[in-house]
């Protein structure tokens, strides 16, 4: 008798991570459901990258967009339609911006949390109860550097990539009785479109963190060019946390990311913090603040 083939779920599958990782699993033998805001385009990209036949029942596409309700909704139900209880539920989508605190809109912040951390619990919120009732899965979250310290410029990814690493620990200790399992994936620099020069900038480069910002962008780009590797290498890394046995584990992906993670564990945080600071070419302390005795 055939077995079935283990269903997977990736959210932001047209793109990035997320396309070379819905590849990588097609080609060994998932049956891959890829969650993304235009399911048509994205299936293209899929079928491209894996030669894959218009129709074939091992590669579905699903309207997502995590920041609409409704659609979480929608998706949830074609979702079981279609494979019934996943075995791997991959929270992979997410959206940037880049911008210090004072500056950055408000909404800016509210759209990235409803996206990066709002939506991926609603969606799980709506397929846990399948996947509980099956008695095994592995929820997947990609989590970043951003949400091991918090980032200059973009506090607002930082702090939603955080929660959602804290939030994904606690849904660990809930789910682990029922047999499920979580893994947080914590990314290192990839050659996405992430954080990049099509990010949204809501900074004045002309006002007062002008020199932040353009710290950031030069040892950024050198950083991208000397440590990015290619989606492709990111996916293998994937397939194996889906496979893990134990209730909850994490792991770095990329030498970037693991130092971060090591050095995050072992080192006071003033010198951490000054690290960060001098490896992002910031303005010292002080350094563009006004004498209180001049």
């Amino acid at each position: 008798m055939t077995r079935e083939p283990r269903s997977v779920v990736i959210t932001g599958a047209s793109r990035g991570l997320g396309l070379a990782s819905a590849v990588h699993l097609y080609e060994r033998g998932w049956r891959v459901v890829g969650a993304m805001r235009s399911p048509d385009v994205g299936l293209e990209r899929l079928r491209a990258g894996t030669g894959a036949a218009v129709g074939d029942p091992r590669l579905i596409g699903v309207r997502l967009d995590l920041d609409d309700p409704t659609s979480i909704t929608a998706a949830a139900k074609a979702i079981e339609g279609a494979v019934g209880a996943p075995d791997a539920l991959v929270h992979n989508a997410g959206i940037a911006a880049v911008g210090c605190v004072e500056e950055m809109p408000f909404e800016v912040w509210e759209r990235i949390f409803r996206t990066n951390l709002f939506g991926p619990v609603r969606l799980t919120k709506a397929l846990l109860p399948s996947m509980r009732a099956a008695g095994c899965g592995r929820i997947v979250v990609i989590s970043s550097q951003g949400g091991v310290r918090g980032m200059p410029s973009i506090s607002a990814y930082s702090a939603s990539k955080a929660a959602l690493e804290r939030w994904a620990e606690a849904l660990a200790e809930e789910v682990a009785p029922f047999g499920l399992g979580v893994t947080i994936l914590v990314s290192g620099a990839f050659q996405t479109d992430i954080l990049t020069e099509q990010t949204p900038h809501h900074g004045d480069l002309n006002g007062p963190y002008a020199g932040h910002y353009a710290g950031i962008e030069r040892t950024g780009r050198s950083m991208i060019r000397l440590l990015a590797n290619p989606p492709e290498r990111f996916a293998p890394a994937l397939a194996r946390a889906l496979d893990e046995r134990a209730p909850f584990a994490r792991h770095a992906v990329g030498v970037d990311a693991r130092m971060l993670l090591a050095g995050s564990r072992v080192l006071p945080a003033g010198l951490l913090h000054h690290l960060v600071a001098r490896a992002m070419s910031l303005p010292r302390h002080g350094a563009l603040g006004s004498d209180p005795h001049g």
